[in-house]
């Protein structure tokens, strides 16, 4: 008997470890058995995967949304095109294992929606209620009467009995009136369109006709499911029932576990997560044993997660990216296995798939117009509008799989549908930069502010007043930008130096805080908590309290971008609030040395030959600034806290080294504005190279305008030329050649130079003149002679001009015998303040650029 039993063992035992050997022992890993699906399951997703990112890379060139493309992977995989080799379907996608991709992407799905519903914000609808919500109403009304009217032909040549004409209806109807709303977020961050007012209208009133589709389509769902009428009644209550137990009860629960477990503060822990995960699979086990679909449980768990702090925000970065890359392929992969389009072979299916396509996309595309045009959007802007609500993707194509499965639509059906939402959503970019080109876009502002940023309105711009006036000589329009936490210090010592003295009403300061976000979805979910963070975030608070103390205007942006866009978000910020001069620091790719702390001597700069990575791509985003910037742009160099004038060590006094050029002039305004404090003086001294001829003997006499016309200022700023100075004399008009910047340099500087003989000059610019001391000095190797002169005068502010392209030296040969290591340096911050940043000689040093002059 136990020699039966061992018998009966063995046997059991090898039956169960065959093919356990494997490739080696001579079996196919890629042969499906339902014992062992994993091999053919891992195949499968790493082709789904490839081919969706290659065609996601290839159309991503033309900024189309990758579902597009991972539908058509989907396709080629399916019976149009790779199925229709012998014995790719049966081996790649058996049929008996289509069941085991389905129950994966449908978990893929849950988590899809899940997130949808963290991207719903409540907040968004109530600040643009009146217009979205007319919009959207108005939109869903005549598209799904339109698709109720199509579904009759529909249904007599394609449905027919035993599925009910109501709920083909109902399935058709939704069809036509849904608006992806994920997929319109996505083309709105790649079209750069967050931020106007059009981004905002159209994702408002993508989102409440996404909540009024979803209602209908749980209709639909619970009238197919239902065995009658009363049952589908029922069925109904009880999803609004739970719908209710959601968002009262259980929202209100998961707010206090949240503060329970410090997850608004720190983020989600381990266990709130796991509550949270419990809670999405509960609502989506109850939605589905209800009859409605477990998709809308997931939905609606996405809905109740709370939105204070960034706890929606924290767990959209923890699922999503598996999520998009993984999940969501694969659910699209089976819409494109179940489309078949060698099934379209009739007219009369073509001529059924161009009525679908044109009477969506012009019933969606007139009635989206139109209501904007009345909410009061112009034509272009209305049709923009119309354009984004026609986009269609992954919701529904949710949607159709429903349908599908339900039995509702036919594989013929499917596929016509599938097609017509691909089109849709694929003529979407075009359409838009038809309509909307960049140059004609209209940014949001205060109320109306994109998601991504928010801020105070600055209520006073007038794009037309002259950055200085005879009334008001100095800059007092500041744009302050703060990129990372450390810098908060050096900018606030910075703006304290740069504002006039005395102030007057109009000196404001706008602080501008870049927050980087790598990923560009996560920007349409910050509105729910970007007002909290602009509270809470300890750089704004410190500009806030600087207004207070200094009584001046302070207004404060937090702005959360790519890094790639950060550059243009500062010149955008600084053109739209009329700023006249914007404020940044610095930070050399270089380290520090220096034996004794208390010298003078410990903060000079030496290279480092590889230099430090995370300084070097901050030297390019101050590369990218200069280069956009219409503005004119001072650029911070602190090593310690000396800008500040507190320390033992504080710089209270200016050295210049006026080389010439546009950047000069404007510094020489900028050292005036300076000296403008109590306690402040400074050095200027005209540098030029000894042995050269003197330009003053070849100018040409000027001819100035007439006395009447004295009191007429440029409107063009430092443009290179024409100048503006400051004392107000009569303006001279210039063009950018060389010879031309040298005489209008010389003019400046006898302007200032002789200014005691002049007796209709500012009392403020009068005061400010009597703290500098100007002299001129020849060498034949100025930028040495310069850096000796700062030396004896320490602790000193050297003040820079960035380009000496029109300046009468050329300062390039002369650096490169000073120092040939620091080019990164030369390309961010110019010739001359590498020097004085090289030498440690400053104690900090200050670098301008007058607007839209060309750099080095």
């Amino acid at each position: 008997m136990f020699m039966l039993t061992d018998a009966l063992l063995f046997r059991i035992w090898k039956r169960e470890t065959a093919g356990q050997g494997g490739l080696l022992s001579g079996v196919d890993p890629t042969a499906f058995t339902t014992a062992d699906s994993l091999k053919l399951c891992i195949i499968r997703i790493c082709m789904i995967v490839l081919i969706g990112r290659l065609l996601s890379l290839a159309l991503g060139k033309i900024r189309q949304p990758k579902v597009i493309a991972e539908v058509l992977g989907g396709i080629l995989l399916g019976p149009t095109a790779m199925g229709r080799i012998p014995g790719f379907t049966e081996y790649i996608f058996p049929a008996q294992s289509l069941s085991y991709l389905s129950l994966v992407a449908n978990i893929g799905i849950c988590l899809f929606l899940f997130i949808v519903g963290l991207e719903v914000d409540a907040s968004i609808i109530t600040r643009n209620a009146r217009s979205s919500l007319f919009i959207a109403l108005s939109t869903t009304a005549l598209s799904f009467g339109l698709g109720a009217a199509i579904s009759v032909p529909l249904y007599h040549n394609f449905i027919g009995p035993p599925v009910e004409f109501v709920h083909f209806m109902l399935f058709t109807g939704v069809s036509f009136s849904i608006t992806s709303f994920p997929v319109l977020c996505r083309i709105l961050t790649a079209l750069k369109l967050l931020d106007t007012t059009i981004g905002v209208v159209a994702l408002t009133a993508s989102m409440c006709n996404d909540v009024f589709c979803w209602s209908l389509l749980a209709l639909a769902v619970a009238l197919v499911n239902g065995a009658s009428g009363l049952t589908a009644l029922w069925i109904l209550l009880a999803f609004v029932a739970f719908t209710a137990f959601l968002m009262w009860p259980v929202k209100i629960a998961l707010l206090q576990f949240a503060r329970f477990t410090e997850s608004l503060e720190n983020g989600p822990t381990i266990f709130f997560m796991l509550v949270i995960l419990i809670v999405l699979w509960a609502c989506a086990f109850f939605t589905d044993i209800v009859g409605i679909s477990a998709f809308f449980g997931a939905f609606l768990a996405g809905v109740i997660v709370p939105r204070e702090g960034a706890l929606a925000v924290s767990l959209t970065k923890k699922l999503e990216d598996v999520v998009t890359i993984v999940f969501l392929p694969l659910y699209f992969t089976l819409s494109g296995l179940n489309t078949d389009l060698g099934l379209l072979n009739t007219g009369t299916t073509w001529g059924f798939i161009i009525a679908i396509m044109c009477l969506d996309f012009t019933g969606k595309f007139s009635i989206c117009t139109i209501t904007s045009r009345i909410s009061g959007m112009n034509w272009r802007e209305s049709s923009t509008v119309g354009s984004l609500m026609c986009c269609k993707g992954p919701v529904e194509l949710i949607i159709l799989n429903i349908g599908l499965s339900t039995g509702i639509l036919t594989q013929r059906v499917f596929s016509m549908f599938v097609l017509e939402a691909l089109v849709l959503t694929f003529i979407t970019t075009p359409l838009v930069f038809v309509f909307y080109r960049p140059e004609q876009r209209v940014h949001a502002l205060g109320k109306e502010a994109p998601r991504w940023s928010i801020g105070e309105r600055d209520e006073d711009i007038d794009d037309s007043q002259s950055p200085v006036t005879e009334d008001q000589p100095w800059r007092s329009r500041f744009t302050v930008v703060i990129e990372k936490y450390d810098h908060m210090s050096g900018m606030l010592a910075a703006t304290q130096l740069a504002l006039p003295t005395p102030r007057g009403t109009e000196t404001c300061v706008n602080a501008v805080r870049l927050i980087e976000m790598p990923d560009c979805d996560p920007e349409i979910r910050m509105s729910s908590v970007v007002h909290t963070l602009i509270r809470a975030d300890p750089v704004m608070g410190a500009f806030r309290t600087f207004g207070e103390l200094n009584n001046i205007r302070v207004l404060r942006s937090l702005y959360f971008v790519p890094y790639e866009d950060m550059s243009k978000t500062v010149s955008d910020h600084a053109t739209q609030h009329g700023s006249e001069l914007i404020l940044l620091q610095w930070i050399p790719p270089s380290s520090i040395h220096g034996e004794d702390p208390c010298s003078p001597r410990s903060t000079k700069i030496e290279p480092t030959g590889i230099g430090n990575a995370a300084a070097m791509i901050h030297s390019q985003f101050v590369r990218e600034i200069l280069a956009e910037s219409n503005a004119d742009v001072a650029l911070f160099i602190d090593p310690g806290t000396s800008l500040s004038g507190t320390g033992p060590g504080s710089a209270r006094h200016i050295f210049f080294p006026f080389f010439g050029g546009p950047d000069d002039r404007l510094a020489l305004e900028f050292v005036m504005q300076l000296c403008t404090h109590p306690g402040i003086s400074a050095t200027v001294i005209r540098m030029s190279k000894s042995g050269a001829a003197r330009v003053a003997a070849q100018w040409p006499s000027i001819v100035r305008s007439k006395p009447e016309d004295s009191d007429k200022t440029q409107d063009t700023g430092y443009h290179g030329m024409p100048i503006q100075s400051t004392v107000v004399t009569p303006s001279i008009s210039y063009g950018q050649t060389h010879f031309e910047s040298e005489t209008a340099d010389t003019i400046l500087w006898e302007q200032y130079v002789n200014s005691h003989s002049s007796f209709d000059i500012h009392p403020s610019i009068r005061a400010a003149l009597s703290c500098i001391t100007f002299s001129e000095h020849s060498s034949s190797i100025p930028l040495h002679s310069a850096i000796q002169q700062a030396s004896m005068r320490k602790p000193v502010l050297v003040v820079v001009g960035r380009s000496h392209r029109f300046g009468s030296d050329d300062l390039t040969q002369e650096l490169d015998n000073i120092l040939n290591e620091r080019d990164d340096d030369r390309k961010t911050i110019g010739n001359a303040a590498t020097a004085f940043v090289a030498s440690g000689c400053a104690t900090a040093v200050v670098v301008l650029q007058a607007a839209n002059v060309s750099t080095d």
